[in-house]
């Protein structure tokens, strides 16, 4: 029986700057029932902080600590995984959500006991990523913990790189395979689950992106709700991936939940 909810933010509340139709009674009709929820996202450029100060002025009120980063689940994963310093390779607005752990040197390429990648843009180096590289090659062997593995995006300026293409790099050059945080995860939809305290059985997942939202979440054995909404295209459901709801809207979602309740 599904009992909480996991919800992508971006393609699902909301599209640019404007909230999607239906979405704010939505949130205020989970909020009601009492239903236990969360919210996913990749953003690694900014802190979850940004994120609710984005979303406020569109209506949509969230607290941080209901929104799921890459960093947060991070965060949760080191503090079970390493003892040591950090060496942190992402933007500095991200820095604040590793604010628990002890950070080595700018320039130190060893002794760091786990390295962070996130997406730098124009930030990275060769110098940057050649000290990455030391750092994984230190014993006793770092993990290498990625921020996501999205390849590119589209800025104002066109196409841009984004963290996969250096984590490849890194895990090329070193032999090793890192540690990947973000949609489609496991361990990212794992540290999902965990905070709401359920089984992945008991939650549903809704999304626009047929691959990161529903067959990421499918994978962990969550239910997914595939919204036609966002980034969705109906060339999605000719993947072979199937969602085991499709609605129009995240709109609709308290119709489907109360009929459900009522077989």
């Amino acid at each position: 029986m599904i009992k909480g909810i996991l919800f992508d933010l971006d393609g699902v509340f909301y599209v640019g700057a404007q909230a999607i139709d239906g979405a704010v009674a939505t949130l205020e009709w989970v909020r009601e029932r009492g239903i236990p929820h969360l919210f996913l996202t990749n953003t690694t450029s900014r802190p979850r902080s940004a994120i609710v100060e984005k979303l406020s002025g569109m209506g949509i009120d969230i607290g941080p600590a209901n929104i799921l980063t890459p960093p947060v689940a991070a965060c949760r994963w080191i503090s079970k995984h390493v003892d040591g310093p950090l060496a942190l390779f992402i933007p500095e607005a991200t820095r604040s959500e590793f604010s628990a752990f002890e950070q080595s040197g700018e320039d130190a390429v060893q002794g760091a006991a786990a390295v962070v990648l996130g997406d730098m843009g124009d930030a990275w180096t060769f110098e940057r990523l050649n000290r990455a590289f030391r750092l994984l090659m230190q014993k006793p062997v770092p993990p290498l913990v990625a921020l996501g593995m999205t390849r590119y995006w589209r800025s104002e300026e066109g196409l841009q790189l984004d963290t996969g293409p250096f984590v490849k790099a890194l895990e090329y050059a070193t032999g090793r395979e890192a540690v990947v945080m973000g949609k489609p995860a496991t361990a990212f939809f794992d540290a999902a689950v965990s905070m709401l305290e359920y089984e992945p059985a008991e939650c549903l997942m809704v999304g626009d992106d047929i691959r990161g939202d529903i067959a990421g979440s499918q994978a962990c054995g969550i239910k997914a709700a595939l919204v036609r909404t966002g980034k969705f295209s109906e060339s999605d459901l000719e993947t072979g991936i199937v969602p085991d709801l499709l609605l129009d809207s995240i709109r609709y979602l308290p119709a489907w939940w109360e009929s459900r309740e009522k077989q």
